[in-house]
């Protein structure tokens, strides 16, 4: 039998359990789908649209950071959430090369 050796690169491992892990939970998915619907947006607008705590808006909000799939601007004393689409489509491409898609 032939053996197949298995080179596991750590970081990218790492960065994709977290980019994993950012898109699989209901309430992300729910925040970005408001992003996609409404480019550049508050936080405030963002919790109080979707009538959750200002408190789980951010921690959500710092997981899609964390992991690359949103950014932000500031400007004054607010900063404006924005969808990193390149980062989306290369989760998604990946994920239908997982499924055989």
């Amino acid at each position: 039998m032939k053996h197949t050796k298995v080179v596991i690169d750590g970081e990218k491992l790492h960065y994709s359990a977290e980019l994993a892990r950012a898109l699989a939970h209901p309430l992300r998915l729910k925040i970005l789908e408001f992003l996609d619907r409404n480019h550049n947006v508050n936080v405030n607008k963002i919790y109080n649209t979707l009538h959750i705590e200002q408190s789980i808006t951010s921690q959500h909000l710092k997981v899609l950071r964390t992991a690359g799939v949103v950014d932000y601007v500031k400007e004054g004393k607010y900063a404006k959430y924005f969808i990193k689409y390149d980062v989306v489509e290369r989760a998604e491409k990946a994920v239908n090369r997982f499924l055989g898609k």
